[in-house]
């Protein structure tokens, strides 16, 4: 009873983890079959939301730009004096607007200490300065210790300004690099405004994720901004290479469409992308979530953000984005364009004849309905080994190797050099 009882169960769960490890294999071999280019509307939709996002929310909340980008002062105190929000709140006790507060461990130092980064004290660098050395002085007070041991540095506006340019020029000129490379690569400028187009819905997306959280955005932002594009710049030629293979001389045949071919080369580059994702996401999670979140290594916090995010949305905008983007663009194409409707006119020919065909067949009746979805599905009947064409007009009985007719006489055999309508044994005399 027992057993009964527990047999379905133990199918479904068998079940269950074929079909998994099925799935498993026919996405390691790329026969998932997953439309992406076919369903690339909605995945537009999508872009085109994020993108909208983004610039509602930079209109409602900005970038939260560190001190390196605006200006400002930081003030390193000794981690043993006090916890990371009693620092905060005797900074802000002494005049000063706190930007962000961390835990880092300077190189050098014998353990942990508290970087506080405060808004640009005053417009005027001396006035500035003055107020600097007072909260240095204040702090110093409260803990007892000696002004010696709080460092304090200050970054101009106008510096900030330059790194922001400076950083600017440097994705100005990576974007432009990276046109001209996969253009010379693949000889095909429709390839570069697809990659272009997915690296820029890259940054967008990994920007939105900013804009929305308000991560803080400091050099270490920049330079895990520039590595992500190189990332997902990696994934797109990947794929796009797998496309060239398989569109090669596509409009020779009516098979498949250059959309169909594309997703095919997608299918077959899908785990390889995902395997590289993994792989490159566990050292980033690893430097985020052991480095910044439990040791508390502030200063690995800006990069490993940044890459984590980032390298998240380089996977959507290399696989899902850039690939529908160029079927579009190469289906535009005269050439594309004509292959297409061939290939679609065939198998709507195709489809017409295999229901002609079955309609025929469920008059005439069950047997040829048989024979006719055999016929269908690609089964073909036996035939001689020996055919022959022949012609409208010509008897049947004359053609060698043509079955006679039911009455029919045998038809004698001709001898070289008789006349036609002559019969053996006749010489022009009587018949002896």
């Amino acid at each position: 009873m027992s057993q009964s009882t527990l047999r379905p169960v133990t199918e479904d769960t068998k079940s269950t983890g074929s079909s998994l490890k099925d799935l498993a294999s026919r996405l390691y071999r790329g026969e998932a079959g997953i439309d992406v280019v076919g369903k690339r509307k909605p995945i537009y939709i999508i872009a085109g939301a994020i993108v909208v996002v983004a610039i509602m929310t930079f209109i409602w909340r900005p970038f939260n730009l560190g001190i390196e980008f605006e200006g400002g002062n930081e003030f390193t105190v000794p981690g043993t004096v006090d916890t990371l929000a009693g620092v905060r709140a005797a900074v802000e006790g002494a005049g000063a607007e706190v930007h962000t507060a961390q835990v880092v461990t300077p190189r050098g130092s014998g353990g942990p200490s508290y970087l506080i980064r405060t808004e640009e004290l005053n417009a005027d660098p001396t006035a500035a300065a003055t107020k600097a050395a007072e909260i240095r002085q204040a702090l110093a007070t409260k803990y007892g210790i000696s002004a010696n041991q709080i460092t304090e540095n200050s970054v101009s506006g106008a510096w900030g300004a330059q790194i922001t340019r400076k950083a600017l020029y440097g994705a100005l000129a990576f974007l432009v690099l990276v046109v001209i490379f996969i253009a010379s690569v693949f000889k095909e400028w429709r390839m570069a405004v697809a990659a272009l187009g997915a690296l820029l819905l890259n940054l967008v997306l990994t920007s939105t994720v900013y804009l929305l959280v308000g991560f803080e955005v400091t050099p270490s932002t920049i330079i895990g901004f520039l590595t992500i594009l190189g990332f997902a710049l990696y994934d797109v030629v990947v794929v796009f290479d797998r496309v060239r293979e398989n569109t090669r001389g596509i409009t020779g045949s009516t098979v498949r469409t250059y959309g169909e071919a594309a997703n095919l080369a997608l299918n077959q580059t899908l785990m390889r992308s995902i395997n590289t994702s993994l792989v490159a996401l566990l050292p980033v999670g690893g430097l985020l979530f052991i480095g910044a979140g439990l040791l508390g290594a502030g200063t690995l916090k800006d990069l490993s953000i940044v890459l984590f995010v980032g390298m998240l949305a380089a996977f959507f905008a290399s696989i899902f984005f850039a690939t529908p983007v160029l079927v579009d663009l190469k289906e535009q194409e005269p050439r594309f364009k004509m292959h297409k409707q061939r290939v679609m006119a065939r198998r709507a020919a195709g489809a017409s004849a295999e229901r002609t065909s079955a309609r025929a067949a469920a008059r005439k009746g069950p047997a040829a309905a048989k024979t006719a979805g055999a016929k269908a599905t690609g089964v073909k009947a036996a035939q001689p080994k020996v055919q022959r064409e022949v012609s409208d007009d010509a008897p049947a009985e004359t053609v060698a190797g043509a079955t006679p007719r039911p009455g029919a006489r045998p038809q004698a055999r001709k001898r070289p050099g008789s006349k036609p309508g002559g019969t053996r044994g006749r010489s022009g005399g009587k018949r002896r």
